[in-house]
């Protein structure tokens, strides 16, 4: 197979990337390896707090697999001695610590829900408490000697708490520090984290230096943004779509994402080509791909990665037939319209008010906004959200109002 020019492979690798600190860095590592066929060394660390994965994780995981697919040589780090603390990222207040069996336990299924996403055969997976619980007392100290309390609280998180009086434990401080020394441990040319891990993917460069070691590359990705189309996807707020979930499971979630998250989800959450992706979301800004369809798409995409094409189309099948219609009576009245009537694709206010569903343009608005409206059982929450012409569509306004509109 012939090899692709560092350049390339950098053009790869920085596609919906946040930041890379510092891209001339590890231009002149990928170049050093390209000449001398020596993969670069790459790491991800997670901390088993919880034993699901979901599309969130999934970013980065995805990335890695870029890294995989150039060839270069890829760590995963489960941190089991780094979770008995767990990460103070993002926390009012001190985490309660895990026991070493709910550690041990999630980070099993952790590993089975990676090779969803990583070849196998080229992933090492290794726990941080090979080297972590080996340090002696006198290295714990030499350790926390290389960085000082006041660069510790310009930490954002750190900060907030001790401005408003929260509590710190001097553990947490260690957090940053272990996951730093992780690095140093494996000696990693890159590590990659969400955007809110740049702290501590910032200390593993400092520490790599203070050992003696070439400093590693830092990339950043973005954090994708939860099915509420508000907040971070998380488990703890309910806004996550688990990729070892069921297929049916994963489909509803997926069609219930607001309009405007489904661009941050096809580049960050599909896995297609990027070339394909451009195609899409080019449609879609050009009406030329009605936004139903588009999630319909990226649903069957997202379950294929995770179960394969047949689980997917069956997903959907099951969508069609009970999600679609579950709140439908038996018999609810239908109007007709002509294709030619709406030249473009029809505007769902002016839809509501054509078919009595609503009485005034502003009264249709506030449905929509309001939650109130569903068309083929998926709330639509933006005012300017269209319909599908290519096939009969249910409008539900309400608990109680329904109406089947087809189009010939």
């Amino acid at each position: 197979m012939e090899k692709i020019t560092p350049e390339k492979q950098l053009e790869f690798i920085k596609r919906n990337t946040e930041e890379i600190i510092t891209e001339e860095e590890l231009l002149r590592k990928i170049e050093r390896s390209y000449y001398s066929g020596q993969p670069l060394h790459i790491k991800l660390g997670f901390d088993p707090s919880a034993p699901d994965l979901h599309l969130g994780h999934a970013v980065v995981l995805h990335k890695m697999r870029v890294f995989q697919e150039l060839g270069h040589r890829v760590t995963i780090i489960l941190g089991d001695f780094t979770g008995r603390i767990g990460d103070p990222t993002g926390r009012s207040e001190t985490r309660p610590q895990l026991t070493e069996e709910e550690v041990k336990a999630n980070a099993r299924t952790y590993q089975e829900q990676l090779y969803k996403i990583l070849d196998p055969q080229k992933t090492r997976v290794v726990f941080n408490s090979e080297w972590l619980s080996r340090l002696n007392f006198a290295q714990v100290i030499e350790l926390a000697a290389k960085y000082n309390v006041a660069r510790m609280l310009e930490r954002e998180d750190f900060a907030k708490r001790y401005r408003e009086g929260y509590s710190i434990g001097i553990h947490e401080f260690f957090y940053p520090l272990m996951q730093g020394y992780d690095s140093v441990a494996i000696e990693a040319d890159v590590e990659m984290g969400a955007t809110e891990q740049k702290f501590n993917l910032l200390m593993g460069r400092q520490l790599q230096r203070d050992y003696g070691q070439e400093a590693q590359i830092a990339l950043t990705l973005p954090i994708l943004t939860g099915t509420d189309g508000g907040q971070k996807m998380s488990k703890s707020l309910g806004n996550y779509v688990g990729i070892n979930e069921p297929p049916e499971e994963i489909y509803g979630k997926i069609m219930s994402i607001p309009d405007e998250v489904m661009e941050e989800y096809y580049l960050l959450a599909s896995g297609l080509p990027p070339e394909e992706t451009d195609i899409i979301l080019a449609q879609l800004k050009e009406g030329d791909l009605h936004p139903r369809d588009a999630k319909m798409r990226l649903a069957r995409q997202i379950i294929t990665l995770y179960y394969g094409a047949e689980k997917a189309g069956k997903a959907e099948e099951h969508f069609k037939r009970v999600f679609q219609k579950r709140s439908a009576p038996e018999e609810f009245p239908e109007v007709a319209f002509y294709r030619e009537e709406w030249p473009h694709s029809p505007d769902l206010v002016r839809l509501l008010v054509k078919t009595g569903l609503a009485s005034s343009n502003s009264e249709a608005r506030r449905l929509i906004t309001q939650g109130g409206v569903k068309v083929d059982g998926v709330r639509v929450s933006t005012p300017d959200s269209t319909v599908n012409t290519d096939d009969e569509s249910i409008i539900q306004v309400g608990k109680r109002k329904f109406l089947k509109v087809r189009w010939q």
